[in-house]
């Protein structure tokens, strides 16, 4: 599957925060998990680490940019990144994510590759609990065990690609952008295709090429992911639905639990609870 390559710094605008990489030459323990909140606009830069690095979100969208790959990382999906990859972080909202570190020798039930991977409920809650308990034991026999399960668990799970692909081919592409722009566009495909000058026929080609998903998904999860930082803020649900360009609260709501299996309100009370 091929994503679009994108300067993270350039896109995220003025007022950007760049945040240190936490280690660079070695780490603590073979398992390490670390949590953080970052504010909006925060970056890491470009770099790479002799270990693995699985980033989960518990509010907000994470954005890892690779040299041939941009993933993101909502709160159902985890991303794992193999030893060596080098690759930059951002958020463009305000976020708290977590990073678990696992050293070279322990990577060997992990992916090969960079991958999404889905979080189930048992995994939030375990995750959850870090988060509740980190600083307290990094080095207890018991908390590393607690460690190994969790990252026995995310090697077990479903590796899902990207949550939202992207592309390199400028036809396709022009018209993503474009949606990520007015995600409210309800135009069709046919309808896009004409206003960027190309046939439907292409776009259906190029879809199924490079983001491997139908273009009507890809939009609904654009939608979802634009909703998000709006849910976290306060936003009613109905505001929220008229700003992405559905007709009434209730579709929206649909969409949503279609696609993240939690409505709107759930979501909101799960990331802020």
């Amino acid at each position: 599957m091929t994503k679009a390559v994108e300067n993270l710094t350039d896109r995220s605008g003025e007022g950007s925060r760049i945040h240190d990489v936490p280690f660079r030459e070695r780490l603590p323990q073979p398992l390490y998990f670390r949590s953080a909140q970052m504010p909006k606009n925060a970056i890491y830069p470009r770099h790479s680490h002799p270990w693995g690095e699985l980033v989960y979100s518990y509010s907000g969208v994470m954005e890892i940019n690779l040299r041939d790959g941009h993933f993101l990382a909502p709160p159902q999906y985890a991303v794992w990144l193999p030893p060596d990859v080098e690759h930059q972080g951002l958020n463009r909202q305000a976020a708290v994510h977590c990073s678990l570190y696992v050293s070279l020798d322990l990577c060997g039930p992990l992916p090969q590759r960079t991958t999404a991977l889905e979080v189930n409920p048992m995994l939030r809650t375990m995750l959850e609990y870090l988060r509740e308990k980190e600083g307290t034991c990094p080095s207890n026999p018991a908390h590393l065990r607690f460690l190994q399960v969790v990252v026995d668990q995310f090697a077990e799970g479903q590796q899902v690609g990207s949550f939202l692909p992207s592309t390199t081919d400028p036809i396709l592409g022009k018209v993503l952008q474009h949606l990520q722009d007015n995600p409210h566009d309800n135009r069709s495909l046919a309808e896009l295709a004409r206003l960027h000058d190309t046939s439907e026929r292409t776009l259906i080609r190029r879809c199924k090429r490079d983001l491997g998903i139908p273009f009507a998904e890809w939009k609904q999860r654009l939608r979802v992911l634009k909703a998000m930082p709006m849910l976290e803020a306060g936003d009613p649900v109905q505001s929220i639905a008229d700003q992405l360009g559905y007709g009434s609260a209730s579709s929206f709501i649909a969409m949503f639990g279609r696609m993240i299996g939690k409505t709107p309100d759930g979501y909101r009370k799960s990331v802020l609870k």
